[in-house]
């Protein structure tokens, strides 16, 4: 048994959670044509099997809430039911942390672990949306309306897109 986590590490984590969700809906709305097999290379995975690894981390994030260590692949073929499936997995990670009867693992393990996964991918999933030629449009997301408990597919629409790089000098 874990002890319960305190409440400051259970906000950063839900707070997180929601902007996994905010980043992957701007990534996962509106693909390319053909986004879903699209692949970098013969050997990378496609963009469905990304999507489908970011609905195991999910669940694995889920039961790690609820105090359980398993890893679990299930899979996932087809591209609107993974994203469904994602973004109920999220529901159900931020559920479980909003519930303080829970002592999930540590917030640092879920963190590094499914959390830290699923926002690498979202990051797989936008170069290869530039790619295939549907760049997402950049943001200041530090200024973008994200709450804690937000972890659907409807996020709020975003506050500053800009075209370029904001890295480059001008």
């Amino acid at each position: 048994m874990h002890t319960p986590l305190d409440p400051a590490a259970r906000h950063l984590l839900r707070h997180t959670l929601a902007t996994l969700a905010y980043r992957a809906g701007k990534v996962l709305r509106d693909p390319p044509a053909d986004f879903a097999t699209f692949r970098l290379t013969p050997a990378s995975r496609s963009a469905v099997e990304i999507l489908a690894h970011m609905v195991d981390l999910m669940g694995w994030a889920e039961r790690l809430a609820r105090g359980e260590y398993r890893w679990e692949a299930g899979g996932v073929g087809e591209w609107d039911t993974a994203v469904e499936q994602f973004f109920a997995g999220l529901a159900r990670v931020d559920a479980a942390l909003a519930d303080e009867t829970h002592a999930p693992y540590p917030a640092g393990v879920m963190f590094q672990g499914p959390i830290a996964d699923a926002l690498t991918h979202v990051g797989q999933l936008a170069i290869m949306r530039g790619v295939a030629g549907e760049p997402v449009r950049p943001e200041s997301y530090a200024r973008a309306t994200i709450e804690p408990g937000r972890v659907g597919r409807e996020q709020a629409p975003p506050g500053r897109e800009f075209d370029g790089d904001a890295s480059r000098p001008a």
